[in-house]
């Protein structure tokens, strides 16, 4: 690579982490194109941006970042990045479902909010974290539960007194 073009490559890769909200780190040694291929196609109908970086490259974009130094020994060997946008957990999710199909797809890495996370981190913790949609229920069912309580709580004398008027109906045959 000529210097220009790794300077390219170098502010392409400062870019897109900026822009993330997760990544993923795998190693993908020993797939065959067609997996690869596979995998690939998952990640962009899921919004997953996923490219083929140099070790070299990653750690001159991220070298003014304080938690390099726990990343680079993940930067090692053939290293395949899954940056996440919209929904932190969409890569992590994606490369566990798929590494159920194919063990030679390793997680080497994670990367959310400034952390990094080991490869059980992320099939545990990341991949588990709920999608946009399933945050915006549970928050809205938070947000609702103390005005149904309110509501059940406000009908519960009004249902005590016609239960206690149909028993007194039954009590006297009627």
């Amino acid at each position: 690579m000529l210097r220009t073009e790794k300077e390219s490559a170098v502010k392409e890769i400062q870019d897109r982490f900026a822009r993330m909200s997760s990544a993923v780190f795998l190693d993908f040694a020993g797939m065959t194109v067609e997996e690869v291929s596979k995998l690939r196609n998952t990640f962009r109908q899921r919004g997953v941006e996923y490219k083929v970086v140099k070790n070299s490259l990653v750690k001159k974009a991220l070298a003014e970042h304080s938690w390099v130094d726990r990343l680079t020994p993940a930067l090692r060997g053939m290293t395949g990045v899954a940056w996440s946008y919209e929904e932190p957990s969409a890569a992590a999710r994606i490369v566990k479902d798929f590494v159920k199909e194919n063990e030679k797809l390793k997680i080497k890495a994670g990367l959310l909010e400034g952390h990094v996370l080991d490869a059980k981190a992320v099939e545990s913790q990341l991949a588990s974290l709920p999608s946009k949609d399933e945050a915006r229920a549970q928050l809205l069912a938070t947000m609702l539960a103390p005005a149904q309580n309110f509501v059940r709580l406000l009908n519960a004398p009004g249902q005590q007194m016609v239960l206690l008027l149909n028993a007194k109906q039954r009590k006297d045959g009627g």
